[in-house]
């Protein structure tokens, strides 16, 4: 699977430029190894600083939500002509990141020096920004300013209603269903309708009601299983919380006669042992409904595979061109055999 680098940064899918650089700055204080002492702190940074360099980059980023980590590593993503593949490797050095982020190695000369308030105002960030977790002071960087005699920025306690620092909303986590699909329905695509029931938060503010809502989920043409499609906050909404996404996961539904392999659709056409020794023509059924002829005059051997070009399903990206259909046998053999039979199959099938 990979690594999940908005979750590394605890943010979601349809993060914005802002909101990621915001998640970077939070999650590389609280875990640079000066500041926290825990075994995984250097791991943990690491880890923020690689999410932070390939989701700060549209092209980086575009690949990663496409095929993932082993993709955009792995170079599967194509970046122009033939030949021309894009392969991404993390340099190994969180501290460059930090460096090149704040304008400074240590995370205190971003409070107290010249550089790090300079390189702070230029990326657009002021202290009114930083996402502040008030339980977990352990790992807050303005606990800095506790040893120089400030209860707050700007003198301010940090915990008074009227401070800058009082506790932002944070989104639920996704809610997770799995949606089931046919083969048929990946075949065409379909439009699902997905009745969910959500709390909503009322005009007042404080109180909530029970709403339900019809999700329209479009599924296209190809789409493969895993494929996620999320609704941004169609969740339960409060007065203290930002309402959860609401992200469908395709399934395959089991078919009585295909099975998928990616694209390509796989039949098994059952024969009679007389049909594979002697010649046949089979009747393939497909998906949509038509029958193809496949003559077999060769010998069909246990194992035999026969591909059908351009008759599996659509391809997600090309929905005009599709994959095979791939024809597997299995051969019938008699339970029974007449004495008779077997000395004429004796007298004319070869030995070897």
């Amino acid at each position: 699977m990979g690594k999940n680098y908005y979750n590394i940064l605890g943010i979601n899918s349809e993060a914005s430029d802002d909101e990621i650089k915001k998640a970077y700055r939070k999650m590389a204080l609280k875990f640079h190894p000066d500041k926290n002492k825990e075994p995984n702190a250097e791991e943990k940074f690491k880890e923020i600083a690689e999410a932070y360099e390939v989701l700060s980059d549209p092209k980086k980023r575009s690949i990663y939500d496409q095929y993932g980590e082993e993709g955009l590593k792995a170079g599967g993503a194509s970046t122009g002509g033939p030949g021309n593949t894009f392969h991404y490797t993390f340099h190994g050095d969180p501290h460059a990141t930090f460096a090149s982020f704040f304008g400074g190695s240590s995370p205190f000369d971003i409070f107290f020096g010249t550089q790090g308030r300079t390189s702070r105002m230029a990326n657009g960030f002021g202290h009114e920004d930083m996402d502040i977790d008030d339980d977990d002071d352990d790992h807050d960087p303005f606990n800095e300013f506790n040893h120089f005699g400030f209860n707050g920025m700007n003198g301010f306690n940090r915990r008074h209603p009227d401070s800058l620092h009082t506790r932002r909303k944070v989104q639920d986590p996704p809610v997770i269903h799995e949606l089931r699909v046919s083969l048929e329905e990946i075949y065409h695509g379909c439009t699902k309708r997905m009745k969910i029931t959500r709390r909503r938060l009322n005009p007042d503010g404080r109180t909530t009601r029970m709403e339900d809502k019809i999700l329209n989920v479009v599924i296209k043409r190809g789409w493969k299983e895993g494929t996620k499609i999320t609704f941004p906050r169609e969740g339960d909404e409060t007065a203290t919380n930002i309402p959860a996404d609401i992200v469908f996961i395709l399934k395959d539904k089991p078919h009585l006669h295909f099975k998928r392999d990616g694209s390509n659709v796989v039949y098994v056409a059952k024969i009679t042992l007389r049909e594979a020794l002697c010649g046949c023509t089979v009747n393939i059924p497909t998906i949509d409904g038509r029958v193809i002829p496949l003559p077999c005059n060769d010998v069909i051997k246990p194992g035999t595979v026969k591909r059908l070009r351009g008759e599996g399903l659509p391809f997600p990206k090309t929905p005009n061109q599709r994959g095979d259909y791939i024809v597997e046998f299995h051969i019938k053999f008699p339970d029974k055999m007449p004495p008779t039979t077997k000395e004429i199959l004796k007298q004319h099938l070869p030995i070897s």
